[in-house]
């Protein structure tokens, strides 16, 4: 019989709302005992709590980490509070690992610093390094103590390494053999293992020197012949990485050339760690976040519950920014006060023209970014890019300006109005598709991120120029 299972969506939603109704259900029934009055009241309050608590904990010890983890992002501060009592201590480690960075840090917040310390000697060196950034100090201290000297020295190898490169997010677990011994060697060295690392895909060879020779797919082992040397059946074509470069650039490489695990090796060419693509889909998908982020001006990801004063501080930049720009823009609608007293229609039309500008530009920039995002453009095809970005610009406007110019005409009645519409439009899906391709072409070039504000910058130059254009060619045929 075939199992069909819900969508994963389905069953992460399903999940939180019995969670959510749990917690409902347990104030409402502690509210009603601790309102009555009974014999051992303290004792029945006690009893009905824990019975509540014990339900709701067999819910959670069910769930994934990463179930948890949405569940603790989905919940206000209270609620998120509670259930992170319940989870059990030896969990605590791998959830704040999937927790995003804004409520890991108020779960980190609540917990002792043994408490700290606990769930961090649970995790392996390379976890460890991508929780450290968020421990206080003195917990690193106390956990790099607990370590044996390998692991040590994998953690601050780790750690010395910037967040956004591969060093930072190798992994230390890694099987290795030496190309000078037989397959069924190879393959009685790998039972010796309880368990080999997850994402396990192939094995590395290595020399006496740990040089990396090569890789021995786990599925090409399984089909050899057993008393054939490593060396003849090993695959020397090798996408490997050094832990300096751009995790990004990394991920797409993983993209690309649909790897598993791929080694990472020092300037020597010696075998020092692995990437494994569960890291390369978190690096993704965080690069995705950031970059929609980015395009609306945020500076970083904040908890959905996060206390307003945390909101407004991340949020304050670009709106200061989009405040000056609106301020312009109000300036240009009122030099031309006097345009707008004696054609009202000036007024119902404008905003069309900023609209659709502003429209236009987010939809090159959004081309722009992701092109750079996939290092599918470089600096020198900006005039290409733009010209062709001008092109689209020209039909749109020609074809959907004339469209409201037409429709400006049959309103108004007056033909050199529909044309004013017409022109306006089409020249400012010029100036949109130039803001469009020239704004993060030059915020890479400065070495910022592309994304960052890009829409607002945007949306501020098409809304000013569009009324600018509009109102200035009105102005100018019309009166």
């Amino acid at each position: 019989m075939t199992v069909v299972e819900k969508k994963t969506t389905d069953r992460l939603q399903d999940n939180l709302v019995q969670v959510q109704r749990l917690i409902e259900r347990q104030r409402l029934v502690e509210g009603l005992v601790h309102r009555q009055d009974m014999p051992k009241h303290d004792l029945v309050e006690s009893i009905v709590h824990k019975q509540n608590l014990a339900e709701l904990q067999h819910k959670l010890d069910a769930q994934h980490p990463a179930d948890i983890a949405y569940i603790l992002e989905a919940l206000p501060p209270e609620d998120r509070l509670l259930v992170w009592e319940l989870v059990k201590a030896e969990r605590d480690g791998e959830i704040l690992l999937e927790v995003s960075d804004a409520v890991r840090e108020t779960l980190i917040d609540s917990m002792d610093p043994h408490e700290l310390v606990a769930a961090a000697e649970q995790l392996d060196a390379d976890e460890l390094a991508d929780l450290a950034p968020d421990l206080p100090r003195q917990v690193v201290y106390e956990v790099m103590g607990s370590l044996d000297a390998e692991e040590r020295q994998q953690l601050q190898s780790a750690l010395s390494y910037r967040d956004d490169q591969v060093g930072a997010l190798m992994d230390f677990d890694i099987v290795k053999i030496r190309a000078d011994v037989t397959c069924e060697v190879v393959l009685r060295y790998l039972r010796r293992f309880d368990e080999l690392p997850e994402q396990t895909d192939k094995v590395f060879v290595i020399d006496d020197e740990g040089v990396l020779k090569g890789v021995l797919p786990i599925r090409k082992l399984l089909v050899s012949d057993p008393e054939a040397l490593v060396e003849d059946v090993m695959a020397t074509e090798v996408v490997a990485f050094h832990p300096d470069e751009d995790a990004e650039d990394a991920a797409l490489a993983f993209e690309r050339y649909d790897l598993v695990t791929a080694p990472v090796v020092d300037a020597n060419g010696k075998l020092i760690g692995r990437l494994t693509v569960d890291e390369m889909v978190d690096v993704i998908r965080e690069e995705s976040e950031s970059d929609m982020l980015n395009l609306a001006g945020l500076k970083e990801e904040e908890d959905l519950f996060a206390p307003v004063i945390d909101s407004v501080k991340n949020r304050w930049a670009w709106l200061a920014i989009n405040l000056v720009t609106a301020f312009i823009a109000s300036r240009v609608i009122g030099a031309f006060e006097g345009s707008i007293e004696k054609i009202v229609a000036l007024a119902a039309l404008m905003p069309i023209v900023a609209g659709i500008g502003g429209n236009s530009g987010n939809q090159s920039t959004t081309m722009i970014v992701r092109a750079l995002a996939m290092g599918q453009v470089q600096a020198s095809q900006a005039l290409r890019l733009w010209r062709k970005e001008l092109g689209v610009g020209i039909i749109n406007g020609l074809v959907w300006g004339g469209v409201l110019g037409l429709l400006a005409w049959w309103l108004y009645g007056n033909f050199a109005l529909g044309l004013v519409m017409t022109t306006a439009m089409t020249l400012n899906l010029i100036l949109a598709a130039t803001i469009g391709v020239f704004t993060p072409l030059t915020m890479t070039r400065l070495g910022r991120d592309p994304a960052v504000g890009s829409s607002v910058m945007i949306t501020a130059c098409t809304d000013s120029g569009g009324f600018f254009i509009f109102l200035g060619l009105a102005t100018l045929f019309l009166l």
